[in-house]
């Protein structure tokens, strides 16, 4: 038996149906076999899929133009240069961050201090090798310490980390106008969807139950929920949201940004949406079940922009900017050909730059969120 099956028996020992976002936390992030901590070249060619990092280095030297440009406007003259990034994974955004930053910023690269928030030492590990030519510019932390924030001042980002994070999977039962919570079990030697007992997701409108749903499904229209078919499934994210609002407690003052699948509430609590957002990748196609092969195959859905930003809101931040990632680096651009330091345009930058901001590959599913906290904490 697979280790992975091993722990997913034993707790569906406990409790015939495990919740799904359990499964999934396992699945991706289990220190022994998990998704993440046992494929380094999860991205790229070899790898499940890809992302905006393994299309070349142009989306990194983009990023370092525009947090160059952030930090010469934000920075007091005592202060640091600081970048805060979140899901790092094998370091190679980093990398060509600061790589370009050396190259064309010498500088600002001389002040810079360039943070990963990284709380498993195996990833750690393959960060380090990465980028063993700035390990001068590096220091690793675990994560936000939110009992004594860190008062971060400067930029702190994530480029695909909220889709990872794992999600609550919600089905709506037209008969009974209720909200049950979608589980995992085994049948036989197969893991199986299954609805959570009773106890364990509350119906709509009400506050009981293991884990009481939140506002942004309480405060679902009557008028949606008639027209909702039975069945219909959406994903919620609390790690995502309490990861941002962290973020954002810890942001004396400068920037917070996400780069990420996403949609907003429009968009994801709609009736043409039935069958929600999660899937499930294995060598960079579609996988037909997200509950095979837990542990090598990635598992992911759409970030809810709504929830993140009113999130940040909330914590005293303004939200700057909501844009689609093509529109966001075609603006970044545009102040690169006004500055000699960015470097020669080539045609291999040319194909990146298509790449990156087509509709048909990644311009349009990936979108950008920037908020902000300008004057920082008194």
């Amino acid at each position: 038996m697979k280790p992975l099956h091993a722990i997913l028996r034993r707790e569906t020992a406990r409790d015939a149906v495990l919740p799904f976002v359990r499964f999934m936390e396992l699945a991706l992030y289990c220190p022994d076999c998990g998704y993440y901590e046992m494929k380094m070249d999860a991205a790229g060619r070899r790898g499940d899929f890809y992302t905006s990092v393994s299309v070349g280095a142009l989306f990194g030297q983009l990023l370092a133009f525009q947090f160059a440009e952030w930090l010469d406007e934000m920075q007091r003259p005592d202060d640091g240069r600081r970048i805060v990034e979140a899901g790092a994974h094998d370091g190679k955004l980093a990398a060509d961050i600061l790589s370009w930053l050396k190259d064309c910023r010498p500088r600002l690269f001389a002040k810079i201090e360039y943070v990963i928030l990284e709380p498993s030492p195996r990833r750690q590990a393959w960060q380090r090798q990465t980028l063993k030519d700035h390990l001068s510019r590096v220091r690793w932390l675990s994560g936000f310490d939110v009992t004594t924030p860190q008062a971060f001042s400067g930029i702190i980002f994530c480029n695909e980390l909220l889709d990872a994070m794992p999600v609550r999977r919600l089905g709506w039962d037209a008969w009974n106008k209720q909200w049950f919570e979608w589980g995992v079990a085994f049948d036989g030697g197969k893991l199986v969807w299954a609805r959570c007992p009773r106890s364990t997701a509350a119906s709509h409108g009400e506050k009981a139950g293991m884990e009481a749903l939140p506002p942004v499904i309480l405060d679902l229209p009557s008028s949606l929920l008639e027209v909702l078919p039975d069945g219909c499934t959406v994903e919620i994210s609390p790690a995502a949201e309490r990861w941002w609002r962290e973020a954002a407690a810890s942001l004396a003052r400068g920037k917070l940004m996400a780069l990420d699948y996403g949609l907003t509430d429009d968009e994801l609590f709609s009736p043409g949406r039935t069958r929600g957002t999660l899937r499930a990748y294995f060598r960079h196609h579609a996988a037909a079940d997200p509950l095979a092969n837990p542990g090598e195959q990635d598992l992911t859905a759409h970030v809810n922009f709504s929830a993140i930003q009113k999130a940040g809101e909330e914590a005293g931040l303004q939200t700057e900017l909501f844009s689609s990632q093509a529109k966001f680096l075609t603006q970044i651009l545009a102040g690169t050909q006004r500055d000699k330091t960015f470097g020669e345009w080539t045609s291999a930058r040319a194909r990146q730059f298509q790449t990156l901001t087509h509709p048909e590959h990644l311009g349009r599913a990936f979108r950008v969120l920037v908020q902000s906290r300008p004057g920082g904490r008194r």
